[in-house]
């Protein structure tokens, strides 16, 4: 495949009427092979985050071997993708037929779940196995994420010890998992969570052979500048050592964002101008779902090289005939920006490319490779051409 130097150079080349996705494979490289060679512990990609077989392909390349699936589609399409790859079930509640054609096409020994009736549910499914390793999720505090996940998911503390002895009596192999919120801003998330997971296991006086951290850990978007990724694993590291544990007991984590954040950006055209918004040719039906429906704040920045003077704070309407396919911002782009104009979107390789739909006939995208950086980086410390100043955030390496 020909690789670009940089979006400016796909917009030269091909002055797209669609939507097109830029991209970076070194980019996910670098950030799976940062948790491999620095996590404490075993890392599996949350395949939901990017579930695109060439970024799969690549994170296995580089060393992660295990796969956080949310469905039996996920099993299916990670099983055929990389079929050496070690699979695992992490949605708490699943179908019992899902379960039976995990278990039993797929070779999936891994299930989270986080009720009896789920546990009742995997022992039918698979014939009562006994290679299976069970990972009992626990409801934790998301209030230093961005986006909470302590709603739908998780036993509560005074639900953990039935829970824990009874699927200790099944699993060959147990742990307790759990997870913090997405975009997790501070380290303090996960100590907060495993003092919970001490007090689980304290109250069942169980083995536990696993602790498994989930996911959270952030990317660098603008208005939210996260410490540095050792930070986490440092204090992770000295939190999970003090916990009453199996000698052999093993660390997990579940990145998604953090794998494959940096990985994607998109080139939008400008179609129409009113005022301070703009009408692009992708939104909230597309790869801009969050920046829709949770205001998530994207890194932009024209592609027209000559427009360098004073910026403005711009809105965005998507194409479809919907007044929902909104995203207020601000993103903050030159002044004299014009219908015609293309505008790159960074960092939308997590959940951007996995949310687009077919609403109203639109979703048509192209993909290239380029070779440049993101606009910020966890993995670098560097900003890549902040042309627009308000628009990215640097941090330090």
């Amino acid at each position: 495949m020909h690789i670009y130097p940089d979006a400016q150079a796909v917009v030269g080349a091909h002055r797209p009427t669609e939507p097109v996705i830029l991209n970076r494979p070194h980019a996910a490289a670098r950030a799976a092979r940062y948790f491999v060679d620095n996590f404490p512990g075993k890392s599996l990609y949350a395949v939901k985050a990017n579930p695109s077989p060439e970024l799969l392909q690549i994170l296995w390349d580089s060393s992660i071997t295990h796969y956080d699936v949310a469905s039996i589609a996920e099993v299916r399409l990670v099983a055929r993708t990389l079929p050496n790859a070690v699979l695992c079930f992490m949605h708490p509640v699943k179908t019992a037929e899902a379960i039976h054609e995990a278990y039993f096409t797929h070779g999936v020994r891994i299930f989270s779940l986080d009720s009896l009736d789920e546990l009742l549910k995997i022992r039918e499914a698979t014939h009562d196995a006994d290679d299976l390793t069970l990972c009992v999720r626990l409801r934790v505090s998301s209030e230093f994420a961005e986006l909470s996940l302590a709603a739908k998911f998780g036993a509560d503390l005074n639900e953990m010890q039935e829970l824990l002895m009874q699927s200790r009596q099944v699993a060959d192999t147990m742990g307790i998992c759990f997870h913090v919120g997405s975009q997790a801003m501070s380290p303090h998330a996960y100590v907060q969570a495993l003092e919970k997971v001490r007090a689980a296991i304290v109250d069942a006086s169980v083995t536990v052979d696993i602790v498994d951290i989930g996911g959270g850990f952030p990317s660098v978007y603008p208005g939210m500048k996260p410490p540095a990724l050792t930070d986490y694993f440092e204090i992770i590291d000295r939190t999970y050592e003090s916990l009453p544990i199996s000698y052999s007991a093993e660390l997990w984590c579940e990145p998604g964002r953090a794998l494959c954040a940096e990985y994607s950006s998109l080139i939008v055209r400008v179609e129409r101008r009113r005022g301070n918004e703009l009408y692009i040719n992708d939104g909230a039906y597309g790869a801009l779902f969050d920046a829709a429906h949770i205001g998530w704040r994207f890194p932009v920045q024209s592609m027209n090289d000559l427009r360098q003077g004073d910026v403005e704070p711009f809105s965005f309407y998507g194409p479809t005939c919907d007044d929902m396919d909104y995203m207020a911002g601000p993103f903050e782009l030159p002044a004299d920006i014009a219908a015609g104009d293309y505008i790159e979107i960074g960092m939308i390789g997590a959940y951007g490319a996995a949310m687009k739909t077919a609403f109203n006939g639109f979703g048509d995208a192209t993909s290239f490779d380029v070779a440049d950086e993101p606009m910020a980086s966890l993995y670098t410390g560097v900003v890549h051409r902040d042309r627009s100043q308000g628009n990215v955030i640097s941090i330090g390496s």
